[in-house]
């Protein structure tokens, strides 16, 4: 009998899932059991057994509270593991749970995990934010955000369009390159007006496409569309990034949300606002006198 054996998680471990996420992990921490140290066997005894849902509402400090360690210890366990936080962990775990069950379902769940105290909220709420952003941090690529740079330098004009909730990451984008000298527009049609739009796009031109999970038929046709008339295109996405990689000039990823506790559009909006300062940062004369000039327009507005 293995040490593993007598911690009763073996059959937590090699149980059949439908959960690949909790699959994997349950593997690794087969694999890594015999070289953990005693606190990170304690974090793994949890982890081994917990369900999927549970474990996607969970902080490291509430998992380090519940295996009596804290929540530093939790996270080096998962880098133990190959994980480079909890948010990646729960990245690989979320998409059963939010293909298979119904949004209505969701959002009644979470509603009763963060329970009706304002402060049980806010640090659930704040901590998955800070989670999601980590894991941008530690999954960002410099070549790959330097060629997006390049592309939008590049571009005679740059169409920003953003499906669903992250319209308001493709519009805060157009408005910012525009502040500082670019030429952009962000695409507020879809449907059957949305056509009408991707007749102004040309061969000098990029897009910017803000496609967090799915691959709705407006993001499909916009990326063929680009292709077709010879416009670079930059794709920010999580799930799209490895299925559309070789479809796009430069593929971003943006860590959405495991839960829906906070915003889909976040971690886009923050490589937005790096995507715009880079650009700014590499032409700044261009910056410094649209900057200039947009001062004086809106003092002749009497702003």
């Amino acid at each position: 009998m293995t040490e593993l054996d007598s911690t009763r998680t073996p059959a937590a471990v090699t149980d059949a899932t439908k959960n690949r996420g909790i699959v994997d992990l349950r593997s690794r921490i087969r694999d890594h059991w015999n070289g953990m140290s005693p606190a990170a066997q304690s974090v793994c005894r949890v982890l081994a057994e917990i369900s999927p849902e549970r474990l996607l509402y969970m902080s490291a400090v509430e998992l380090g509270a519940e295996t009596r360690t804290s929540n530093a210890t939790v996270i080096r366990t998962l880098q133990g593991l190959g994980y480079s936080g909890l948010a990646d962990l729960k990245s690989s775990v979320a998409g059963p749970f939010t293909s298979e069950i119904a949004p209505v379902e969701r959002a009644r769940r979470r509603i009763e995990w963060t329970g009706g105290d304002p402060q049980d909220v806010w640090e659930k709420v704040t901590a998955e934010a800070a989670e999601r952003i980590e894991l941008l941090r530690r999954a960002f690529s410099l070549d790959h955000y330097e060629a997006a740079i390049r592309i939008l330098l590049a571009a005679r004009e740059v169409t920003a369009f953003g499906f669903g909730a992250s319209f308001v990451v493709a519009e805060h984008l157009a408005l910012k390159l525009r502040r500082i000298g670019r030429r952009a527009r962000p695409v507020h049609s879809s449907g059957f007006r949305l056509a009408d739009d991707l007749l102004g796009i040309g061969r000098d031109d990029a897009v910017v496409v803000f496609a967090p999970g799915r691959l709705p038929v407006d993001v499909k046709v916009l990326l063929d569309r680009a292709r077709t008339v010879g416009a670079a295109s930059i794709l920010v996405s999580d799930e799209l990034v490895k299925r559309l990689d070789d479809s796009v000039s430069v593929a971003l990823y943006a860590p959405n949300t495991p839960t829906g506790l906070t915003g889909e559009p976040l971690t886009s909006m923050v490589l937005a606002d790096a995507l715009a300062q880079g650009v700014a940062a590499s032409n700044g004369s261009d910056a410094l006198e649209t900057s200039h000039t947009l001062t004086t327009v809106r003092q002749q507005l009497g702003f």
